[in-house]
């Protein structure tokens, strides 16, 4: 039972108010809605008192009438602390800092991308300066190139240090610092390059002024106050970070980082940031077309023609079959399951992929063991990285795992009293002490620098560790069968180390396709739950919405009564997946083959869409309303920017016209999106807790939708005047309780209802102070989300037997083991423009002595012959990994499926 924290009174300006005593004046100031300026002050990153713009007047008691100058965020909260925020000589004191730092920012306010959306901006009226004395020369600085995502003003900069704090001491980041010489400080790179850590892209918005912009906005440049927006959630991997979405003229704009306390918090990663071009393709299918043979052109088709068609493939005499999609909504599978049936019904993935993530839900759904967001990640004091790369397959996890490092260095912090939020001499005292954090992967890993042990080994090895380390945690577990004495002995060390923690963490997932893996991973819990231990576990899953695919009945891809020889199939329904990405193409063709009918519903040209019969334009995320499920079962709301138009629709609204057309007796009340995620929570009760959390489309606040835009939004009137003189109406949005306009109101939505950050004198994204009910805390009402599953009461805790698979590599054969990447293994970011000036050619990662067996060395080209594929790929020379093992990129733009791991040779060109 959580014990409630002991309050302080201090006096604000002749007020009484109660406060935390761990925060800062800040940070408290902040939390009562009381304005104070400042700039290098950040929640997640703490106090360093470099700025000194936020200044207040601190009285020793109530008998001092002089008082004097002190840093606020830098001043901890007291009993009977007594202080003025809106003393002269404070306001005087904040009112010169900003005129000092104003001396040489450059006059181009009109210009800058950070334009009405600037901290600096909003700080510089807050303190009440409006007039330039200062009439010399400015100092001035070279630009740098820093890649695809962000562009470099240095003259704008005002030396706040934000942007080295995040990128190296937070992100981890080497490759962007400080440089000075007298009186000049540059923030940049030694060289012109691209930023290389995952999340530059939270310079952006870390930044409070325009030093660091999007500069995939600059190529579609809209102010910021004419941007329509949406609350919305990341589609790029299985964590389910929050996002805003902005939409001007029918095409997205930006993607920013939205708050959730409980997930992302302030940031979210460059995929996640950049990865949303793909939706303003202009190869995007927007109009449904009909290929009338298997290799005919495709040509469009109205929907009097269309409907006639669908009339004939779908009648109730016809067998049909549903492929739904882990990319897809929870809505759009169930109205899938609700056309075909579930025995009619798959799942969309490969059979292995399909056996893990099932093993994976249903444990935690019936085991008592946590499985923590991301915030409760940070708070972890022993970590084990069991077989996946964190960073490539879930790099938010990735991040949360470099702020848990700090657990244990500011436990001795407490201890000399050193608040949480006095970064500097926290970082001090910590030095290089960290709190334990164990890695188990093939090759190496970003994450190597905070880990105490590093454990470099095949797939069955790593296994074998796992299983070693519940053996050592609980007799009843079983042991890995292993002699290694070197792998035995670090078990034992990993296990003292979980057994020891107040909140240990075990990370695992299916990157690496090794049921043993898992198996290990969850052993492990199960030996640290048996122990008393206050365990979380953490699994990464491959797309953002497997956990809710997992959830659905239904069946694999593979099953052999869909891949088998059995009996044709009438019609068959693929949504939003390109099946070429889940089997080999071998089977995928039989499948189109033995299918009279094939319908896709889809917004990217893939190997699939070219397959189909019949094709139809399906809404991207940002044109649709739906939810997803992340890694750790939170179930999460995404809502539409941008209004479709023609043919697009939303996929749950396709295949409620096919119900209609297959079966005009049965009557669909599927009017509203409400509707079909009504039915949804009442046909499989595991989505009960949806119909509470959710606000309906007919949620109203004083009468009044929330609006998508803020009070700011101009040029409504003239936007179409091209096409006509007069003012169009306004869109409705009747599936959600937002409006496609400025009207409504705008205060205080629903945290899950937030589409952008915006009070009067707040116009940057520092407007989040006012959402939260206090910096770094929850948002007001609490987080977006809903969790599904809960722990599970305590029971008996049967282990999985052990039975590491062993692939028998033979003479002049390599293991072959995927590697992913950041940039490139997603298939939705991989279509965006800027990412794909990120993504490497396809390669092969092996050890020195495998590449001198077959003479090549690094940038040379090989030909991998691998389950009867053959694939010529660039070779890349790796340190750690072992000899004998192999890491193949996968699921690059271009590249087939390849069933790994799996044994391979290589051929020399």
């Amino acid at each position: 039972m959580s014990l409630e924290v002991s309050m302080v009174k201090i006096t604000i300006d002749g007020k009484y108010y109660e406060a935390k005593p761990e925060k800062n004046l800040l940070e408290t100031c902040l939390s009562l809605g009381i304005d104070i300026p400042h700039f290098c002050f950040h929640p997640a990153m703490g106090s360093v008192g470099a700025c000194r713009l936020c200044a207040v007047k601190k009285f020793r008691d109530k008998d001092d009438t002089k008082g004097r100058i002190v840093m606020s965020c830098m001043e901890p909260v007291t009993e009977g602390l007594i202080v003025s925020v809106d003393d002269p000589e404070a306001k005087a004191f904040r009112a010169s800092i900003i005129e000092s730092l104003m001396t040489n920012h450059p006059h181009d306010c009109p210009v800058c991308d950070e334009g009405g959306e600037c901290h600096l901006q909003d700080m510089t009226v807050m303190t009440g300066h409006n007039y330039r004395r200062y009439d010399f020369p400015k100092r001035t600085y070279n630009n740098q190139e820093l890649g695809p995502f962000i562009s470099h003003e240095m003259n704008r900069c005002i030396q706040c240090y934000r942007c080295v704090r995040f990128y190296r001491d937070y992100a981890g980041g080497k490759d962007l610092n400080v440089f000075a010489s007298r009186n000049n400080v540059y923030f940049g790179r030694h060289e012109d390059g691209p930023l290389e850590n995952e999340f530059s892209g939270n310079l952006i918005e870390v930044c409070p002024t325009g030093v660091f912009t999007d500069k995939t906005l600059s190529k579609h440049f809209t102010r910021k106050w004419d941007l329509s927006n949406a609350p919305s959630v990341c589609v790029h991997c299985s964590v389910g970070c929050n996002t805003i979405i902005s939409e001007r003229y029918g095409s997205l704009r930006r993607i920013m980082s939205r708050y959730n306390g409980a997930v992302n918090g302030y940031f979210i990663c460059d995929r996640g940031r950049f990865g949303y071009e793909f939706i303003n393709d202009e190869k995007r299918i927007k109009t449904a077309q009909i290929r009338s043979n298997k290799d005919g052109i495709a040509e469009p088709v109205d929907n009097e023609r269309l409907f006639a068609i669908l009339d004939q493939s779908l009648s109730k005499d016809k067998n049909i079959i549903g492929i739904g999609s882990p990319r897809a909504s929870l809505e759009s599978n169930f109205a899938l399951i609700s056309l075909v049936g579930r025995e009619n019904f798959y799942h969309g993935i490969s059979k292995k992929e399909f056996l893990l993530t099932k093993t994976i839900s249903e444990f935690l759904q019936n085991k008592s063991v946590r499985t923590p967001s991301l915030k409760q990640i940070e708070k972890a004091d022993a970590i084990l990285v069991l077989g996946e790369d964190l960073t490539n397959t879930a790099p938010m996890i990735a991040l949360a795992l470099r702020q848990a490092t700090r657990n244990v260095p500011d436990e001795e912090a407490k201890k000399k009293g050193i608040p949480s939020w006095n970064d500097a001499p926290l970082r001090v005292l910590a030095q290089d002490a960290r709190s334990p954090v164990f890695i188990a992967t093939p090759f190496i890993d970003s994450l190597d620098v905070i880990a105490e042990s590093i454990f470099r080994a095949t797939p069955q090895d790593i296994a074998n560790l796992g299983y070693s380390i519940a053996q050592k945690l609980d007799d009843r577990a079983p042991d890995s069968n292993t002699e290694k004495k070197d792998l035995k002995d670090l078990a034992g060390k990993i296990a003292l180390s979980l057994k020891n923690a107040k909140n240990p963490l075990i990370i695992s997932g299916i990157s690496y396709g090794d049921e043993a893996i898992i198996h290990a991973a969850l052993n492990i819990t199960m030996a640290l739950l048996s122990n008393g231990s206050n365990v979380m576990l953490s699994m990464v899953l491959p797309e953002c919405n497997s956990m809710g695919l997992s959830l659905l009945p239904g069946k694999s891809f593979e099953d052999a009564d869909l891949l088998g020889e059995n009996k044709e199939i009438d019609t068959l329904v693929v949504l939003e997946n390109d099946l070429f990405r889940r089997a080999d193409e071998n089977s995928v063709n039989e499948l189109f083959k033995k299918s009279r009918q094939v319908i896709v519903l889809d917004h990217l040209s893939n190997r699939t869409t070219q397959k189909a019969d019949i094709l139809l334009p399906a809404a991207t995320y940002a044109g649709s309303e739906g939810t997803i499920v992340n890694n750790e079962g939170r179930a999460q709301r995404y809502y539409k920017a941008i209004e479709n138009k023609n043919q697009i629709k939303e996929s749950w609204q396709w295949i409620r016209d096919f119900i209609k057309v297959r079966d005009t007796n049965h009557i669909v009340s599927w009017n509203r999106f409400d509707d079909i995620a009504d039915s949804l929570a009442n046909e499989l009760p595991l989505f009960s807790k949806l119909k509470n959390y959710m606000p309906g489309a007919d949620f109203r606040m004083l009468n009044t939708k929330i609006p998508r835009q803020t009070i700011r939004y101009s040029g409504r009137t003239a936007m179409n005047a091209n096409i006509a003189v007069s003012e169009t109406k306004l869109s409705q949005d009747h599936d959600s309780p937002l409006a496609f306009s400025m009207e409504g109101q705008p205060e205080n939505p629903p945290s899950s209802l937030v589409p952008f950050y915006w009070v009067p004198g707040w116009n940057s994204v520092q407007a989040m102070y006012n959402y939260l009910d206090e910096p770094g805390g929850s948002m007001k009402g609490g987080d977006p989300g809903v969790r599904l599953f809960e722990s599970a009461e305590e029971g008996n805790h049967i282990y999985f037997k052990h039975k590491a698979q062993i692939t028998v590599v033979q003479k002049d054969e390599w293991l072959i083991v995927p590697v992913y990447q950041i940039f490139g293994s997603d298939e939705l970011s991989s279509a965006s423009t800027s990412i794909l000036q990120r993504i490497h050619e396809p390669f092969v990662l092996m050890n020195k002595k495998d590449a001198d067996i077959i003479t090549v060395k690094d940038g040379d080209t090989v030909q991998l012959e691998i389950l009867k594929i053959k694939l010529k790929v660039k070779v890349k020379i790796g340190k750690s990994i072992v000899q004998g093992l192999a890491g193949l990129s996968v699921n690059l733009p271009g590249m087939p499926f390849i069933d790994i791991p799996g044994r391979g040779k290589f051929h020399k060109l």
